[in-house]
């Protein structure tokens, strides 16, 4: 084999690791988020308005679509859904129509107190040190922000 067809080896491809490693994890929390009836990406939402709930603040649908990377076409659907369960509440700014706010409703913050438990479920039984993990996830961090243009995370 030639270093050109190494090149090719899915093996070697960065992608294919990142894309078999989410899938992975994404099996790993299906059981556990079940018992919460949420969905994976429903999860990612729901992480974010506690976290922000958490400080007081309300969180505009534009806001949550640039922390979580996903387009309005994406979330509307995932927000609608959440919403219907009464999870959260979903209203058009008075200044601004086009601006839709969101904000947890008591459903959705006592939800918070069940999925307190997802993160260690998730890590028990994994035969990966903890530090790993943790220096994985800042390794991964900085290579999206080198993607996504903003360079090396300062300090």
């Amino acid at each position: 084999m030639t270093d050109a067809d190494d090149m090719l080896a899915l093996d070697n491809q960065i992608c294919f690791a990142l894309y078999a490693a989410n899938r992975a994890i994404t099996a790993r929390y299906r059981p556990l988020l079940a018992e919460l009836d949420l969905t994976y990406p429903q999860y990612l939402v729901m992480l974010v308005l506690w976290e922000r709930d958490s400080s007081g603040c309300t969180t505009g649908v534009s806001r949550l679509g640039k922390r979580l990377r996903l387009d309005s076409g994406t979330l509307t659907p995932l927000l609608k859904r959440l919403a219907a369960r009464g999870l959260v509440l979903r209203q058009r700014s008075a200044e601004d129509e086009r601006v839709v706010t969101l904000s947890l409703t008591e459903a959705g913050r006592a939800l918070q107190e069940r999925a307190r438990s997802v993160p260690e479920q998730l890590l028990s039984g994994l035969q990966v040190a903890p530090e790993r993990l943790l220096a994985l996830r800042e390794e991964l961090k900085a290579v999206l922000m080198a993607l996504e243009g903003e360079g090396e995370p300062s300090d």
